[in-house]
């Protein structure tokens, strides 16, 4: 079973759902006020409204899935896991949902089940109600949705039991997310087909691999130059040429290299940094994929998209599952540790000879060609 959490910066109120989707840090990366506007908060009245805001918070429609929204944990969080297809295994899904809600003090959650397996589905949202009324956190509400009808869990008299129809697609919700430039993706699939790798580039990176002349360049150099690539990339909100990817992924073979490119990731140009990576996880082939992914999964934890952090962490694994930094990443999530407690600014040439950094520096900013191109 996947888990998909979505940090939520804001203490949110137990009587009504005021959902804002992304965490919104206070600077900038050059420690400027950042003056976009952020997310509008949702605020969920009636079911249907709760039913509109899971999309958003998670990015996608979920399916055969339980989904908790807490309230009242600093901060408060979201969390989706797989529905089992055992009875057996539903209090294992449960604890994966309790454990994280106990960590944060959630006082309150209010569940969402998806699923046409209505009878099983009902069981399994009780279940869940109580593994997290044992860890003190209580449901103050329940709800299962199967794509056309929304039920009441526990059963309520004011509720037919045949369901009350729901049709989400002109929701002022859904239309928000797409003016606030939002993707909601239609299923977990398809948002996890949004990194699959794009075989006619991925050839052309191969390619600009293979053409690569002598080794890397030392760490130091090659980190600079890596680093300085990504600044540029996400200021000018742009896709790296193939040449840049193929020496950016054989750079990044080197952990050094490859911290040097996560170095400049700041949670007020995280979105920008989660398009930068998700290009380049595309593009790379299969042996190269891990270093990529797993910052595009750091990038994505800090921009509040839990799911697709999840997504990238699954890329990263299937190549190599003792990939460290995925594993910190799947780590944090399962824990729903908030974006807000990682500072940036890291020293990744600590360690490195400050002389040698110097001249490296120098080197990059007079524009020194790079490996195999003179």
């Amino acid at each position: 079973m996947t888990a998909d959490r979505a940090a939520h910066p804001d203490d949110q109120p137990d009587d009504q759902l005021d959902v804002q989707p992304d965490v919104q840090p206070d600077v900038q990366p050059d420690d400027q006020p950042d003056d976009r506007p952020g997310p509008i908060p949702m605020t969920a009245h009636s079911p249907e409204d709760v039913l509109a805001v899971v999309p958003v918070v998670l990015g996608f429609e979920p399916s055969e899935s339980m989904v908790m929204l807490t309230f009242g944990a600093d901060p408060p969080f979201h969390a989706r896991v797989d529905l089992p297809t055992r009875f057996c295994d539903v209090t294992d899904m449960a604890r994966m949902l309790a454990e994280p809600a106990r960590e944060h003090g959630a006082p309150h959650a209010f569940l969402v089940v998806y699923s046409a397996r209505g009878p099983f589905a009902d069981r399994a949202l009780r279940a869940t109600a109580r593994v997290l009324a044992d860890v003190g956190v209580e449901v103050m509400a329940g709800l299962r949705a199967d794509g056309r009808r929304w039920y009441a869990v526990p059963s309520r008299s004011d509720v037919s039991y045949l369901g009350v129809p729901y049709d989400l697609s002109a929701h002022r919700f859904a239309a928000q997310a797409v003016f606030e430039g939002r993707v909601l993706h239609s299923s977990r699939q398809e948002l996890a087909a949004s990194i699959a790798p794009d075989t006619g580039r991925v050839g052309r990176v191969v390619a600009a691999l293979a053409a690569l002349t002598g080794e890397p360049a030392p760490a130091l150099e090659e980190g600079l130059w890596a680093r300085e690539l990504v600044v540029r990339h996400v200021a000018q909100s742009t896709c790296l040429d193939d040449h840049e990817v193929a020496r950016l992924l054989r750079g990044m073979l080197d952990v050094r290299v490859r911290d040097a490119a996560w170095s400049p990731l700041h949670r007020a140009r995280a979105r920008e940094h989660v398009e930068v990576w998700s290009d380049v996880v595309r593009r790379a082939p299969d042996p190269l994929v891990p270093a990529p992914a797993a910052l595009l999964g750091f990038a994505a934890w800090q921009a509040g998209h839990g799911a697709l952090a999840w997504c990238a962490v699954d890329r990263c694994l299937e190549v190599d599952p003792d990939y460290s930094l995925a594993n910190l990443v799947a780590e944090l999530l399962t824990r729903a540790v908030p974006p807000q407690t990682w500072e940036g600014d890291f020293d990744w040439t600590m360690g490195m000879s400050q002389d040698v950094s110097q001249d490296a520096s120098q080197d990059v900013s007079e524009g020194m060609s790079p490996p195999g191109e003179g």
